[in-house]
């Protein structure tokens, strides 16, 4: 919302409401504030369906229509190309509406904490006081405190079970969830993924290796859910909660399971990146060969390639396609999806794009005409633009989830290049987040 030309940030509002804000912090470009009083709501704010809307963080626009929803968006991101990137697009495409709002992705994170959020209801209602343990989502603005979750709407089934009967099943056992504060408990977080096809990937971190614990807690997920593909453990003592780094043990089940999207199959392992809602990543990889109109005669660079997705995808309508990854796992898994798909003129490498891509590797491989770039939120690094300025292949493909630091990088590259078109995508329903495609065309 606005007043004047300031804008301000009040959590709970949906535009088109009318409210009383008092503003409690001043920020560059804009104001964050409360609500403390309404004058009339937005015809198109709706009820939340979930019923952990008020005190999750993870869906905050639950409350606005869905076609509100994508108007916003679609302004979100103009706004960034106008503002930050400060350039002319010769063509605006709609944005593309997910195919589902709910049940959606593929991955979820869950934490467990000694110290779960207690709501209005659980303390003034039911007498509930202290700490109790709980696994769900850290509540914003809160890092020790977890919202127990009872359902969930992100992730399609056995989500939902998986995660209920190991919290039942820790609690039943009395094993300590995680007190993050004090570094200290047994259970600390739990990762399932899911694929289209059905497959199903369990990742169990513990804080402490207590291998009586761990193999009954593992035996009790198998003998529940006998279906899942793929179990998996991790142990970490450290502070962070971050896990790449670090040895995942195979309990049951096979190695990775297997994603088909556009009639491409991929595996991928449990540190592997992949698209989080799949069915709307069908979408973006069309839209995004479409967009770069292959002939079948260029030779075609996919920067930040993950486990090939892109790349696999374009190989078929290219004469060449030359992946790069930071990751070295993802890129094993770039590799054996090309071998499974029977895919021979894609070639992958593993390592810092920055890096990679100097003047012996592509005198190695050819001059690039098209470069597909879908880099971290992050953006591109400075250095990684201007080799992409010096290549100067006719076409870039640059995939964003994060239109501020696109714009940022497109403003770098906007006197050697056009923005011949942009085509938002609507990836994570509900929440803020969007996705953009753009076309820059060499000037």
């Amino acid at each position: 919302m606005r007043d004047g030309s300031r804008v301000i940030i009040a959590e709970g509002g949906i535009p088109g409401d009318v409210v009383d804000v008092e503003i409690h912090k001043k920020k560059k470009g804009f104001f964050e504030g409360r609500i403390i009083g309404w004058k009339e709501y937005s015809k198109d704010r709706v009820q939340p369906f979930c019923s952990h809307f008020d005190s999750c963080g993870g869906c905050t626009w639950q409350n606005m229509a869905y076609p509100a929803q994508l108007r916003v968006k679609e302004k979100m991101v103009l706004d960034a190309m106008q503002r930050i990137g400060k350039v002319d697009i010769d063509e605006i495409l709609p944005i593309l509406p997910s195919t589902t709002t709910e049940y959606y992705r593929n991955r979820l994170d869950f934490a467990f904490s000694d110290k779960k959020w207690l709501s209005y209801d659980e303390v003034k209602i039911n007498g509930f006081s202290g700490d109790a343990p709980g696994l769900g989502f850290h509540v914003h603005g809160r890092f020790d405190k977890v919202l127990d979750v009872s359902r969930c709407y992100h992730q399609p089934g056995p989500s939902n079970q998986i995660r209920l009967a190991i919290r039942d099943f820790a609690l039943e056992n009395n094993y300590p969830f995680f007190d993050i504060r004090n570094n200290s408990g047994f259970l600390r977080s739990l990762i399932i993924r899911n694929t289209l096809i059905g497959e199903v990937m369990v990742i169990l971190i513990f804080f402490r290796n207590d291998e009586e614990a761990i193999k009954k807690t593992l035996d009790f997920i198998v003998k529940r859910f006998p279906k899942i593909t793929s179990l998996y453990y991790v142990i970490n003592p450290k502070p962070n909660d971050t896990v790449y780094d670090l040895e995942h043990h195979l309990y049951y089940g096979t190695a990775d399971i297997t994603e088909k999207l556009n009639g491409i199959a991929y595996k991928t392992g449990p540190k592997s990146f992949f698209q989080t809602n799949p069915k709307q990543a069908e979408l973006l990889f069309k839209s995004a060969k479409s967009m770069a109109g292959l002939t079948g005669n260029e030779i075609v660079y996919d920067l930040y390639t993950g486990v090939g997705s892109i790349a696999l995808y374009l190989a078929g309508s290219a004469k060449q396609v030359v992946g790069i990854e930071t990751v070295e796992e993802a890129i094993e898994y770039a590799k054996n999806n090309a071998i499974l798909n029977n895919i021979s003129n894609v070639k992958f490498y593993a390592g810092d794009v920055k890096h990679i891509l100097n003047d012996e590797f592509v005198a190695g491989h050819g001059k690039p005409d098209i470069i597909f770039t879908d880099p971290p939120r992050t953006g591109m690094e400075p250095a990684v633009v201007n080799k992409i300025l010096e290549l100067a292949p006719a076409k870039i493909l640059y995939v964003s989830c994060n239109p501020a630091t696109q714009a940022r990088d497109l403003e770098l590259m906007k006197d050697a290049y056009t923005v011949a078109a942009i085509q938002p995508v609507d990836m994570f329903p509900h929440t803020h987040h969007v996705e953009n495609i753009a076309l820059l065309v060499k000037s």
